[in-house]
């Protein structure tokens, strides 16, 4: 690795032309140089970054093919502006207590910014030579209602994509690109969504179908017919599971690197050693040998996924808005705190573990420690505050499909309820225990205030929640016992705050 013998070449940037001057343990495992796009990938943010770019990477380097990808930015031109000079390579930095280890990876070979470009995007995801489409957008960038699994049609954005044509969304995106590859004749293709959504590939078709099935014009009947009929035959949205943590990358992160690294990155990305990929073995034609490189390909990941987001992502949820009340900046932080790690076990084992189908092979006890210890890596710090955001979409699968599952089994499920508890104090009353402010990023977060409308008094803050169909549904809603010890749990934290009233819950 660079020292300090190479500081004084942090003045060069990295590129193409820079890599002869890298570590060979550092450099592309592939040779970035004439290597062709066979991915078009939507949300080219820091996770798919460390995530399923570094498995293609590693997948070419085992198998080969052209499998580079083209990455999409969807609301800013940062992405574009930080890699486009760099020729696409970036580095990830992998750290943990051991220390750091730094990748420079050559998977991504062109930008695009969607809003800047749109025509081509959609020319990409019409050429013959991609294969695969793969998405990590984020849960509220796919105008879904939870409870329903629809498209939000109502939506502003959905609704303007309608009326004018437009791409202003991805499902737009995918449904104009997937007809451009149809009256081109561009073959089949495999849409890959990877993000935290419950039995996402499915999910997605849905969307895609119901925005098709809006569209308008006066030939719209016809052509909509047309488009769904050759999507059903041929086009494939398998189901993922995807888990690695990424943090949002910081100036010092990038001081950091350059350093290291000895040339200037100004897109790097920090990640854990932990990665995994899960994705159902459906494709409607090729795609890169991803399992060469340590993805579990399955016919059913539905165990898997619910495993992920029912312990790992509900006890994020659950650490994450029950730390910001604390006043923690940081996970890390507040399972270094005491009470919080206890809260995180006893969901994942009193709550979660009863709804769950566990494959063959698979050791919950150990995975579940294995996220304590993943949450604790104080080398990758991640804000309480950044897991807490557009908690009205994470809410539904990560907390109450495990709540619904113990209902309807009798139980009562405490814990679980404290995390939905935490996060109704954190959206409602907006200030920790301390009174500081905490941000509120929701695309929810209007129709809740209205909701609320000056409501502070817990048991008004749980009902005029609860009544909001597209987070909790008809049945939480209706569920007297679930309600009763929600208001419980929102009373203690006016009272006694965060931590204490987790001790209670726990002790």
């Amino acid at each position: 690795m660079p020292g300090a013998a190479t500081q004084d070449r942090t003045g060069t940037r990295l590129a193409l032309a820079a890599l002869a001057g890298l570590p060979a343990e550092v450099q592309p495992r592939v040779d970035p140089r004439g290597l062709g796009v066979g991915i078009v990938h939507l949300g080219i943010g820091a996770f798919h970054r460390a995530h399923q770019a570094t498995f293609t990477e590693d997948a070419m380097a085992a198998a080969g093919g052209d499998w580079g990808i083209c990455g999409v930015t969807q609301r800013s031109d940062d992405v574009v502006a930080a890699l486009a000079p760099q020729d696409g390579l970036y580095t990830v930095a992998i750290r943990d207590r051991a220390g750091q280890r730094l990748r420079v990876t050559g998977a991504v070979r062109e930008l695009l910014w969607a809003r800047a470009d749109p025509e081509g995007v959609l020319d990409r995801i019409a050429a013959p030579t991609t294969s695969v489409v793969s998405l990590t957008v984020s849960e509220k960038a796919y105008h879904h209602d939870p409870a329903t699994d629809r498209l939000r049609t109502g939506s502003p954005d959905v609704a303007a994509d309608l009326a004018d044509g437009g791409t202003r969304t991805v499902v737009a995106q995918l449904a104009k690109g997937l007809d451009r590859r149809r009256r081109r004749d561009g073959g089949p293709i495999t849409v890959v969504c990877c993000d935290n959504l419950p039995h996402n590939g499915r999910v997605l078709a849905r969307l895609v179908s119901d925005f098709v099935a809006h569209r308008g014009g006066r030939t719209a009947g016809t052509e909509n017919a047309a488009l769904l009929a050759w999507i059903e035959r041929a086009v494939r949205f398998p189901c993922t599971m995807v888990d690695r943590i990424v943090p949002a990358t910081t100036a010092g992160d990038r001081e950091a690197i350059a350093v290291a690294l000895g040339v200037e990155d100004r897109g790097p990305v920090v990640t854990e050693p932990f990665r995994q990929w899960v994705v159902e073995d459906d494709f409607a034609g090729p795609r890169p040998a991803w399992e060469r490189a340590g993805v579990t390909l399955t016919a059913d990941v539905a165990p898997y996924e619910r495993i992920k987001l029912r312990m790992l992502n509900g006890s994020h949820s659950t650490l994450a808005c029950l730390g910001a009340l604390a006043g923690h900046t940081y996970i890390h932080e507040g399972l270094a705190s005491g009470v919080l790690p206890a809260v995180a076990r006893a969901l994942m084992d009193d709550d979660v573990a009863p709804t769950l189908d566990v494959p063959a092979g698979f050791h919950l006890g150990a995975y579940r420690d294995q996220v304590l210890e993943r949450f604790a890596n104080a080398a990758l710090p991640y804000r309480t505050l950044q897991v807490a955001m557009d908690g009205s979409q994470k809410l539904p699968s990560r907390l109450l499909d495990t709540v619904r599952a113990r209902r309807r089994a009798g139980a009562e499920p405490a814990v679980a309820a404290l995390g939905v508890a935490a996060w109704m104090r954190y959206i409602a009353v907006r200030c920790d225990d301390r009174g500081r402010r905490l941000e509120v990023s929701d695309p929810l977060a209007e129709a809740i205030a209205q909701r609320l409308h000056g409501r502070t008094a817990p048991r008004e803050i749980a009902g005029a929640l609860l009544a909001m169909t597209e987070i909790f549904g008809d049945e939480l809603g209706g569920d007297d016992l679930f309600r009763e010890v929600v208001v419980e749990h929102l009373e203690r934290l006016e009272l006694d705050g965060a931590e204490v009233t987790a001790s209670r819950v726990v002790g």
